[in-house]
């Protein structure tokens, strides 16, 4: 298994996000908070985490939501998977949304989000007249499982 070194500043009081067992794919990272925070029905909230990385060119940070948060509560992340590149050198913050109708507390340290690191390939686009043709098509949008 490859490791990759990533600076990090945290700020958060607590410690660094870690992955929690040896087949873990994210690290957990935690709500910082100066007081709770109630999230009603359909509500969001960019929540600070305290963390802030230098990731290293051609790798980027998905920040994605916790199953067990997305199926007790119904708090999951916008923008899932939201990226952070690696030229950004600001706080990472975690945009949360409410899908439940009942209102969910917050609570400063809660385990909100998981990161993942990741390998990025950027593309050149290349503009052309036409496409090959492929099996597929331009069939989409539940096109596959239709018969």
């Amino acid at each position: 298994m490859d490791i990759l070194t990533i600076k990090v500043i945290n700020r958060s009081g607590f410690e660094l996000p870690k992955y929690e067992t040896n087949g873990s794919s994210g690290m957990d990272l935690r709500a910082v908070l100066e007081s709770p925070l109630t999230l009603g029905s359909l509500q969001r909230a960019m929540v600070p985490t305290g963390i802030f990385l230098e990731i290293p060119k051609g790798y980027e940070v998905q920040v994605r939501p916790r199953s067990g948060m997305a199926w007790k509560h119904g708090i999951t992340c916008l923008n899932s998977p939201g990226t952070v590149d690696s030229d950004y050198r600001g706080e990472l913050k975690v945009i949360l949304v409410n899908l439940s109708t009942e209102p969910h507390t917050i609570q400063h340290g809660d385990r909100i989000a998981q990161m993942v690191v990741a390998k990025v390939v950027q593309a050149e686009l290349k503009e052309s007249k036409q496409l090959e043709d492929s099996e597929r098509g331009s069939g989409g949008f539940g096109h596959t499982g239709m018969k």
